[in-house]
């Protein structure tokens, strides 16, 4: 009898088994998945073998990314990490935009990012194009030839080619050509008015193997696919201020507010954050200047500027050292790079900057720092000082450590170096007269 229920159960069990596959087909939630077996085993036990589960469909990726500003590190690390990235997520094509006027990566560097895209598993298409004036010179033009499509944007030109070890020198690279121009001479491979219709002339294109099916099936002109991704990147905050500060323009700025800002502090004794501020300018200019070619006497006669521009604060007005340090700020900001320069408006907009600064502002600041307005300028009559230029009959002295514009109230000029005593006070001018022979005379 026990023997009869247990064959009765199996019985019974089995065919609830094939009630639920019957069910399953006719609500149309799919039969039971290939390989799964379904019977006793030769212990009378049941055993249910399921296969693995249909995988969900893949999205085909297309990664894109924006590549602007000089071909620094950074954005040569930016390239590199594209690349390796697109092969991995086995993206269907990897879209460059690129906007550059020239690379301060060695040649080895550029040599090896070409290599590195010629030699991708993935398809690697660059359109020249975006907001302003799109330009890829030097490396940037040895990057997009190397390309598998290469495409140019609305106004933007081409050119000035970099010869790689072991390159044939090309059409241009003395020269550059507009967008279309280079379409034309087959240089480049399409022209597209933006971003989205240069992805639709990669669609269809063999490459590599792999077949760049981006529009939708049977509706040509209608759009894109419905599965595909589309992966944007760019530059993070760190990278991007550090590609920011590898520009030419702003490297140069950060310089000299670098320098002007320790300036300020120097004499104005204040409480370090002009000093804290200079230093996080100083630390950006030196990365920038780190990356670009510079020529290092022009930055050592740029400094100079700021000294001389300095002895005349000192001083009180502007002298010999300030035409010096003139002279030495626009001979340095101009020959400042080599390959690169600075832009003309910035070396002359910052160069008005500093003179104001430094002729007007600073001694402004310095007399109103170490002058003494909660007891009045006038307890200063009767101090005694040092004369830091002639004062003949104007010039500088030095009182209770501070340096003032004075003139003599006497017909004897004051020899540098000599000694004074301030009998008056005319805004923020001392009329003061010799040590020697003057206080009888202004009855001290």
């Amino acid at each position: 009898m026990r023997r009869r229920s247990v064959t009765l159960a199996t019985a019974a069990l089995l065919a609830g088994i094939a009630t639920a596959a019957a069910l399953t087909g006719a609500c149309g939630l799919g039969a039971p998945p290939a390989g799964a077996l379904v019977g006793p085993n030769p212990a009378g036990a049941v055993l249910l073998a399921a296969g693995p589960r249909a995988a969900a469909p893949r999205m085909a990726r297309v990664e894109i990314v924006k590549v602007s500003g000089l071909i620094d590190p950074i954005n040569a690390d930016l390239l590199t990490r594209s690349i390796r990235q697109a092969e991995s997520d086995h993206a269907l094509v990897l879209v460059i935009q690129l906007n550059s006027t020239g690379g301060t990566v060695p040649a080895t560097r550029v040599a090896a990012l070409t290599a590195a895209i010629r030699s991708a598993t993935v398809p690697v298409a660059m359109w020249v194009g975006g907001s302003g004036r799109p330009r890829a010179y030097g490396a940037a033009y040895d990057l997009l030839t190397a390309a598998d499509v290469s495409g140019s944007g609305p106004g933007s030109r081409v050119g000035h080619e970099l010869v790689l070890p072991g390159q044939t020198p090309g059409p241009l690279v003395h020269a550059t050509s507009s967008g279309d121009d280079a379409v034309d001479r087959h240089l480049l491979t399409v022209s597209d008015s933006t971003l989205v219709s240069f992805l639709g002339d990669l669609n269809g294109r063999t490459i590599k193997g792999t077949t760049i099916a981006l529009a939708a099936p049977g509706a040509p002109g209608r759009g894109f696919r419905k599965d595909l991704q589309f992966a944007f990147s760019q530059l993070s905050v760190l990278p991007k201020l550090l590609h920011t500060a590898a520009s030419p323009d702003v490297a140069f700025s950060m310089l000299i507010i670098s320098l002007s800002l320790v300036v300020f502090e120097l004499f104005t004794a204040g409480v370090g954050v002009a000093a804290g501020t200079g230093i996080v300018f100083g630390v950006l200019a030196a990365y920038g200047l780190g990356v670009l070619p510079i020529r290092p006497y022009a930055v050592a006669l740029v400094v100079l500027g700021i000294l001389g521009f300095a002895v005349d604060v000192q001083a009180g007005a502007p002298r010999f050292w300030s035409a010096v340090g003139v002279v030495a700020y626009v001979v340095g900001a101009s020959q400042l790079y080599h390959g690169q320069s600075v832009s003309l408006w910035v070396i002359v907009t910052v160069g008005v900057l500093l003179v104001l600064f430094m002729v007007s502002g600073m001694p402004a600041m310095v007399r109103t720092r170490f002058s003494t307005p909660t007891i009045g300028r006038e307890s200063m009559i009767g101090e005694m000082g040092v004369a830091t230029t002639g004062v003949d009959p104007e010039g500088t002295v030095t009182v209770n450590g501070a340096p003032w514009r004075a003139r003599t109230n006497r017909a004897t000029p004051i020899a540098e170096g000599g000694s004074i005593r301030v009998v008056a006070i005319d805004g923020l001018l001392l009329e003061v007269e010799p040590e020697v022979g003057g206080a009888k005379d202004a009855h001290h």
